[in-house]
């Protein structure tokens, strides 16, 4: 049999579209993973800053200096 090509993949198009968009509960839960992640890193800046003073003033002054050179 020869190898035949599909040209009309309107069907294929409008099934895939389908799937590959999440419904509105899984898109709620990763919302929500991700508001607890960012939190926790949050904390997680707070206690290394409360902790390493030195270092984190260093990296405050590096921060600084990169938004100084950084060009708009």
């Amino acid at each position: 049999m020869p190898d035949r090509k599909r040209t009309d993949d309107t069907d294929d198009a409008a099934s895939g579209s389908e799937r590959a968009a999440p419904d509105a509960g899984a898109e709620a839960a990763r919302r929500r993973r991700r508001a607890q992640f960012l939190r926790e890193l949050h904390e997680a800046k707070e206690l290394r800053n409360r902790v390493q003073p030195r270092r984190a003033r260093a990296e405050r002054m590096r921060q600084a200096l990169r938004m100084r050179t950084f060009r708009w």
